[in-house]
């Protein structure tokens, strides 16, 4: 006899697909998403929440929030705890998302680079997603200095390890590079069936991906040249994304350049950064 689809999945399926969220569950979620990541989730998001937690409820088969929640907070599931901030997590992205960032990097971080004949370039994107911003710095590399010098070498960091994996992958769909500019768009690879393209070996190789929770410990010491934080800290409340600023700041070497996102502006002075305009920061050098 042929089972039905809710048959087949069986009771604890048709309960996720069914969630429902109490108050208090909200609360126990957003606080649990607090502490973890600094991220503050809003009650008009409450819907969305929902949806992407039941997904895991079905999954792991449990029947309801407060039982999910509670098997969370016992602390015996690390890999459970990275899914759950892996399922919360936005990832929105684009390759050369905000362009005015990659032209000032070519024009005032990469040209005097090929200017003084360096080698040596380090470069952090912080949230980095699956990839596409890290990616997007290597291409102006390769194409502002004609290769990707040796010593010239991107972290890409993010808090949700899919998207990492995604990107150490190096292939997107053929529509997500569709928009880019023909002068980046020509170092790809179109792979068989044209489906997807691949970024050249040499841009892969001068990408590291890491992840990181920006706020814990951060393993790095730095310096940095240059750090994008883009569309990362609007998750975030004043106090997290003053500190975040801070850290970052004292990571850059003197001159170096800080990219945020067009929503994430320095309210008022800051003692090491000055402001070069469209979310645009400079360490000073005095």
């Amino acid at each position: 006899m042929a089972l039905s689809a809710s048959q087949a999945r069986g009771p604890s399926a048709d309960k996720a697909d069914d969630l429902t969220m109490s108050d208090t569950e909200f609360q126990r979620v957003a606080n649990r998403v607090s502490d973890m990541a600094g991220i503050v989730l809003e009650s008009h998001k409450r819907q969305m929440i929902v949806s992407r937690l039941s997904r895991r409820l079905r999954a792991r088969e449990f029947n309801d929030l407060t039982t999910y929640l509670d098997h969370l907070d016992s602390g015996k599931d690390q890999a459970e705890l990275q899914e759950f901030l892996n399922t919360l997590t936005t990832n929105l992205t684009s390759f050369f998302r905000e362009h005015h960032h990659f032209t000032h990097f070519e024009n005032h971080v990469l040209t005097p680079f090929k200017t003084q004949q360096r080698e040596k370039l380090r470069v952090w994107s912080a949230g980095c997603s699956s990839g596409e911003e890290p990616y997007s710095i290597a291409l102006s590399a390769l194409e502002t200095l004609g290769r990707i010098p040796r010593d010239f070498k991107i972290l890409a960091t993010d808090l949700d390890t899919k998207m990492i994996d995604r990107g150490r992958s190096a292939v997107y769909p053929t529509e997500r590079v569709a928009g880019i500019d023909t002068r980046y768009g020509r170092h790809l690879k179109k792979q068989p069936g044209g489906e997807t393209v691949k970024l050249p070996q040499a841009v892969q190789e001068a990408v590291s991906f890491r992840q990181l929770n920006l706020l814990q410990p951060w393993p790095m010491s730095g310096p940095f040249d240059v750090i994008f934080c883009r569309n990362v800290m609007i998750y975030f409340n004043a106090q997290t994304k003053a500190q975040l600023i801070d850290r970052f700041a004292q990571l850059l070497v003197p001159g170096g350049f800080l990219y945020l996102g067009h929503s994430e502006s320095i309210l008022g002075e800051h003692a090491l950064l000055s402001n070069k305009g469209e979310t645009t920061y400079q360490r000073v050098t005095r």
